[in-house]
């Protein structure tokens, strides 16, 4: 009884056990096939085509099967291919397949009509066969589609636009794309490769394939805040297709420093402190914030500005501050040359001042006794050795 249960427990686990699900079902079919996915194509005229075909081996030994194309109308050439090389038989394993193509060699001037091919797999008593339809069609023409990821950007007058345009090639040939910019006078445009510096005028796209320019726009730094159209057109042959793009170019200050009066020259007195008029002129297209002024003048000099900031100067005007400027106390008399600057939120400007430097005016008086006082000298050795 102990193995008669034990019997009937094994055999339940079996029926309960995944894996006896698990074997491959079986199958009635068994033979020799050609087979493809694509049995009927169509083919232009002066153009080469593969057909994918696979020679398949249900449930037979091992053998030789001898390759051949009936039905090639005159003047094509219709080529077996396995791994890439012509062949003429192929030996599939038992419930294995060889994969085979078909290249059709079709002469330009073809007529349109149709035509059925035989491809054909002959052994010892097993064959099989696969008819391909084959129908000719003229040329489409080329079609060019062109899109930008990123067709509007926004920047300073001194920023670089730059565009990512994307070229298909929606034709059934290859094609060779040429493209270029329209823009507003004096902006500057180049085609470069999506990830690359070499500027490029067009380039080469396979059939049904995209390739990726780069297209860069530098404004003029004069120009004024607005909104800018660039229009790119790409042509190939016969197609043509085209896209729009934008600047928006927003305003930029831009600085200019002077003296009163247009005048970049000043007098000042050594050791002394003199106050120099200077006047910050924003000429550009958007205010200036919290303008600092500073300055560079020879060693031992000291400048410092009244203010030392200008809060805002919107554009189109000026404003008016002092220089205070103390030359070094030893300096000599004659013309000297004092920078001063003013910047704002990465704008800058500057100016070179000449400053004539004169001698304080008790100098002048010391320098005059001194001299005062050579002369009385001078004048009395003469009278007393004169007596002599």
């Amino acid at each position: 009884m102990r193995a008669l249960d034990a019997a009937r427990l094994a055999f339940a686990l079996i029926l309960l056990s995944p894996t006896a699900y698990a074997a491959e079902p079986a199958h009635d079919i068994k033979g020799l096939y050609l087979m493809t996915d694509y049995p009927a194509v169509t083919v232009r005229p002066g153009t080469t085509t593969n057909v994918s075909l696979r020679l398949q081996d249900y449930g037979l030994a091992p053998e030789r099967y001898q390759l051949s194309v009936t039905g090639v109308p005159s003047g094509w050439t219709a080529t077996l291919l396995g791994g890439g090389q012509p062949v003429g038989a192929a030996m599939p394993a038992p419930d294995g397949s060889v994969a085979l193509q078909l290249r059709l060699d079709v002469p330009a001037g073809s007529d349109l009509s149709a035509h059925t091919l035989t491809v054909k797999a002959e052994g010892q008593g097993t064959n099989a066969e696969l008819p391909i339809a084959v129908s000719l069609a003229k040329e489409l023409p080329a079609k060019l589609t062109v899109k930008s990821s990123l067709p509007s950007l926004r920047g300073s007058p001194k920023s670089n636009f730059d565009y990512t345009l994307s070229i298909k090639n929606d034709s059934g040939r290859n094609l060779v794309a040429s493209f270029a910019a329209e823009a507003p006078a004096n902006f500057e445009t180049s085609f470069t490769e999506a990830y690359g510096t070499q500027e490029l005028s067009s380039i080469p796209i396979d059939a049904g394939q995209s390739k990726d320019v780069k297209l860069k726009v530098r404004p003029p730094t004069t120009v004024d805040a607005g909104h800018f159209p660039v229009k790119v057109t790409v042509k190939a042959q016969d197609a043509s297709a085209s896209t729009e793009l934008a600047l928006d170019i927003v305003g930029e200050p831009q600085l200019q420093i002077s003296g009163r009066d247009g005048l970049l020259s000043a007098r000042a007195v050594a050791g002394k402190q003199s106050s120099i008029p200077i006047v910050v002129t924003n000429t550009g297209t958007a205010p200036a914030e919290n303008i600092a002024l500073a300055g560079t003048a020879p060693s031992g000099w000291k400048v410092t500005f009244e203010p030392a900031t200008i809060d805002r100067l919107v554009p189109g005007k000026d404003s008016e501050v002092q220089a205070l400027l103390t030359p070094s106390d030893k300096s000599l008399a004659g013309d000297y040359q004092a920078n001063i600057r003013a910047a704002s939120k990465g704008e800058t400007a500057s100016s070179q001042f000449r400053i004539t430097v004169g001698t304080s005016t008790v100098w002048g008086l010391a320098g005059a006794g001194v001299i005062g006082v050579a002369l009385l000298l001078m004048l009395g050795a003469v009278a007393r050795f004169g007596r002599r």
